[in-house]
């Protein structure tokens, strides 16, 4: 069920180099063409890359950021924790490589709040809950991944709302917060075992 974007590792060298840009142009082609030069490419091929204008390229940072997410739990010894532990190290990694780029990411949720982006922004968030539950070791195909991804993917706007205003040293309050958010649904889960069901509307 996880989809990803498909990028070339050249195309992955633009994203990074632009990403220092974004705060001060904006995600646009003006903050492109200074990731093209800076990472080796001439300016002109800008018109050419990440279809979709500002948004398309908010899509592709996004996915970059997933993979490397992806790529940095990869190296961490997570086999003997349980599923809110591993959700909590892949809010951990994702939170420490948004750090350095928080303007980019806080213009990013402007740009994806604009009603002509939600679709987009809707995929964003889905893709990256995705690339958490795949971190947890989940892998279901059944009712259950489209319940667990909209949980996920509203839980984590939350969480990037919530760090955008965060000043704690790494991030410890926003990961404290999602951790909340992870106990809270757990309880809500369990009390729904105990609560019967609504008797049916009379006639």
């Amino acid at each position: 069920m996880k989809e990803q974007q498909r990028h070339s590792p050249a195309e992955d060298a633009v994203l990074s180099a632009m990403l220092p840009h974004v705060a001060a142009l904006g995600w646009g082609e003006a903050a492109l063409r200074r990731g093209l030069k800076d990472a080796g490419s001439v300016p002109w091929l800008a018109g050419g890359l990440f279809a979709g204008g500002a948004v398309g390229l908010v899509e592709a940072a996004s996915d970059l950021a997933d993979r490397k997410v992806a790529a940095a739990l990869a190296e961490r010894d997570i086999e003997g924790l349980g599923t809110r532990e591993r959700l909590r190290e892949a809010a951990s990694c994702w939170l420490a490589l948004l750090l350095p780029h928080r303007e980019a990411v806080r213009r990013a949720v402007a740009l994806l709040m604009l009603p002509g982006a939600m679709a987009s922004a809707v995929r964003i968030l889905g893709r990256t809950a995705d690339s958490f539950w795949f971190a947890a070791g989940d892998r279901s195909a059944d009712f259950s991944w489209y319940g667990k991804r909209a949980t996920l993917a509203a839980m984590l706007l939350a969480l990037l709302l919530f760090w955008l205003q965060d000043a704690s040293e790494g991030a410890a309050a926003s990961l404290d917060f999602f951790e909340r958010e992870l106990a809270a649904h757990a309880r809500l889960r369990k009390l729904r075992r105990f609560v019967p069901p609504l008797p049916g509307r009379l006639a």
